[in-house]
């Protein structure tokens, strides 16, 4: 089982994000935990959590870095008894509020893997993104995060914005590189309807040759890519987790849980939420939905797609993909080496 908690709270709105976040409502940050916390003892009874069940805990945003580790310190107690003993504790962080002395808070509380929102390490582009941080402070955050002793780090990297070049994103990667981290992971920048770049689309590029540059120089420093975002010498747990489709708790406004064949929603809107934490929306999913779903997430990772999950008229389909080398095989699952290609992939064994 895997534990989500959403923290909406940002200190900027980026201009490419779609999550729900809120640049204001810093007031209303202790009343949130608390009713994350009563969602969580709420979620735990409904999944049949037991000791030691919990393989990762997950903190993401928003930024996770706006909220002072006193504030998650009863959550952290609240699932002591439930974390495996070496179970993948993670945060986002956000580099201008990850300061050395929050991430020793949470560090204390039991973090260790950090996942910095980078983005770039080129000051015009940071701008152009809305992002809070410049590059020196990323450099310095990344760094106090490994002298404190946080065991595996990560950041993220977006590609294809206007104006990105390979000289400009091989010194992203370059310097991300020259920093001590194990992961990173690597986004083609998407217009979503509601964000501030919904306006000018044109922001985007559309250029399919630096997906495949980006993908290639990361690997080549030896990074292996694990699913078509994400390349690393440690592997998230937690990502794989939802990869292969396990349970997991999804608890504050706007996350999403998962169990069996249900989806849980708790409500949105922070002063909501605050209100009543249990307010939460289901959705029942069918077996082709199910199905659908771990074609898609097992092509697009080195999860792959077992093969009895699938009807004969699929697997043959599946079949051919091997003899035309688009897919590879064991005796009981089909893989994908080209995640760029998974939907396609995907779409054509379902059809």
């Amino acid at each position: 089982m895997l534990v989500y908690i959403h923290i909406p709270y940002c200190d900027s709105k980026c201009h490419y994000c779609s999550f729900n976040t809120y640049v204001d409502k810093f007031d209303t940050r202790e009343d949130y935990m608390q009713a994350l916390h009563k969602q969580l003892s709420f979620e735990l009874e409904r999944f049949g959590a037991k000791e030691n069940s919990i393989e990762t805990f997950f903190i993401g945003g928003g930024t996770p870095s706006t909220v002072d580790p006193l504030l998650y310190a009863p959550i952290f107690e609240l699932l002591k008894p439930y974390l495996q003993k070496n179970a993948e504790i993670t945060t986002e962080a956000n580099p201008n509020s990850a300061s050395k002395e929050w991430l020793e808070g949470m560090f204390k509380l039991g973090v260790n893997r950090v996942s910095f929102g980078v983005q770039s390490f080129d000051s015009d582009k940071l701008k152009a993104l809305n992002r809070a941080h410049n590059p020196e402070q990323a450099k310095e955050a990344i760094l106090h995060a490994k002298s404190i002793g946080i065991e595996h780090l990560s950041l993220d990297l977006i590609y294809n914005y206007q104006g990105d070049t390979k000289a400009l994103l091989l010194n992203d990667i370059e310097t991300a590189f020259s920093l001590p981290i194990e992961h990173i992971s690597a986004y083609e920048l998407t217009i979503e309807d509601g964000t501030k770049f919904s306006a000018t689309p044109e922001v985007r590029q559309e250029d399919e040759n630096l997906a495949f540059f980006v993908s290639d120089e990361i690997e080549k420093r030896g990074f292996k890519a694990y699913e078509i975002s994400n390349f690393g010498t440690y592997q998230s747990k937690h990502n794989k987790g939802y990869w292969e489709i396990k349970d997991y708790i999804g608890a504050g406004a706007g996350a999403v849980g998962f169990l069996k064949d249900r989806r849980f929603y708790p409500i949105t809107g922070i002063e909501a939420y605050i209100a009543n934490p249990l307010q939460i929306t289901e959705e029942v999913l069918t077996e082709d939905e199910l199905l659908t779903e771990r074609l898609f997430l097992g092509l697009r990772s080195e999860i792959g797609i077992q093969k009895e999950t699938l009807s004969q008229e699929m697997q043959e389909r599946a079949t051919l993909l091997c003899k035309e080398k688009k897919l590879s095989e064991s005796d009981t699952h089909y893989y994908n080496d080209n995640y760029f290609l998974s939907d396609e992939l995907a779409l054509f064994i379902l059809a």
